[in-house]
């Protein structure tokens, strides 16, 4: 089976680092210019900024506006999955556990990302700087991949291989699943998006448990695929989901798809503590 997802998804990615080589964006994935027009700027660096005591520009609250209301619409770990240079790092990593059949590795709660998100505010407002930009791997290896040079190529290197590391020797995708706060406010910001994935032919579902193998976040699959006597909606809900389209990649029964939230979602229950919106 061609891993339709995952090809269109590197593309994605590729496509999106050949605009910032050739020039037709300008910057970074921090801040940036389109075509000289369209300012793009994350909008967890400019929450931090704002927190830090420095008022950003119009263009720059434009741009973190742009980034906000495109991300509120599309899901907010789409950024995770299909724009973020570390996801090909993590990618990397959990191929290689799987291969060296590695156990389950740390036990680590996945809400101690919302913690790190309340954290780094809080260190912005105290230091008075955008304090993450300082340590994001992103950032740094988005930089490194765009300007080189030999500090920002080999911080981001320094970087790249502790977080493969990390998700090699720690567990299979600790960073991007238990940590990482940009993924955790991506999350937030995407909670009531629009695009989802939905287990449109669940009763088709075999349990050969390969959609919970290969998604970085298995626990989203449960109530939407198995939660039809409980009177549980079809579509996935969290806003841990990536759609990333692993799921339907494995998928040899055709269950999943990508679709619109439709009204009655709101009828699935929250999950690990968030609201049905």
């Amino acid at each position: 089976m061609i891993p339709r997802w995952l090809l269109a998804r590197r593309v994605v990615q590729a496509g999106c680092l050949g605009l910032f080589l050739t020039g037709v964006v300008k910057g970074t994935l921090a801040s940036s210019l389109t075509l000289g027009v369209l300012p793009l700027t994350d909008p967890f660096i400019a929450l931090q900024t704002v927190l830090a005591g420095h008022w950003p520009s119009a263009t720059m609250l434009w741009g973190a506006a742009f980034v906000a209301g495109f991300y509120a619409l599309v899901g907010g770990r789409v950024y995770c999955a299909w724009v973020c240079p570390i996801n090909v790092v993590t990618d990397a990593a959990a191929w290689l556990r799987a291969r060296l059949g590695s156990g389950e590795g740390l036990r680590v709660s996945r809400k101690l990302r919302l913690w790190g998100v309340a954290a780094v505010l809080l260190a912005s407002t105290l230091t008075g700087t955008a304090a993450w930009e300082v340590v994001n791997p992103v950032t740094l290896l988005h930089r490194g991949l765009v300007f080189g040079g030999l500090v920002t190529g080999g911080a981001a290197l320094i970087i790249v291989a502790a977080i493969f590391l990390l998700d090699l020797v720690g567990g299979a995708r600790l960073w991007c699943g238990h940590l990482c706060p940009v993924g955790a406010f991506y999350g937030l910001l995407g909670g009531v998006s629009l695009l989802r994935v939905r287990a449109v032919r669940r009763e088709a579902c075999d349990d050969c448990l390969e959609c919970y193998r290969v998604c970085p976040e298995p626990q989203v699959l449960t109530p939407a695929l198995r939660g039809a006597a409980r009177g549980i909606g079809p579509l996935i809900i969290s806003r841990d989901c990536t759609n990333c389209g692993r799921c339907l990649d494995v998928c040899r029964k055709d269950v999943f798809s990508f679709g619109p939230r439709r009204r009655g979602a709101a009828s699935n229950p929250p999950q690990n503590g968030e609201c049905a919106l």
